[in-house]
């Protein structure tokens, strides 16, 4: 199985999207500090996430999002439990 994960900064409450295939180690990685894009937002929360069938459509429903740059977006599927794509 492949995920695509919404994480948000417990110290600046930003929000973050990603895909991946191991969300333990993922989030793990990102609270150590190794992806640049988060590092400066340590420690992180997963908010949820979503099972996809293949790391390619888990791939395209992040950058699909990540277009979107909308926080009340984010937060409305958050609070919905699943993430709906338009």
């Amino acid at each position: 199985m492949c995920y695509v994960y919404i994480l948000q900064s417990i110290r600046t409450s930003r929000y973050y999207i990603g895909s991946t295939i191991n969300i333990e180690n993922r989030l793990e990685k990102h609270n150590k500090g190794y992806v640049k894009s988060t590092k400066n937002g340590r420690p992180w929360k997963l908010k949820m996430s979503q099972k996809y069938e293949s790391i390619m459509q888990a791939k395209n429903i992040e950058f699909r999002l990540k277009k979107l740059k909308r926080r009340d977006y984010i937060e409305k599927m958050i609070n919905d439990g699943y993430i709906k794509m338009i």
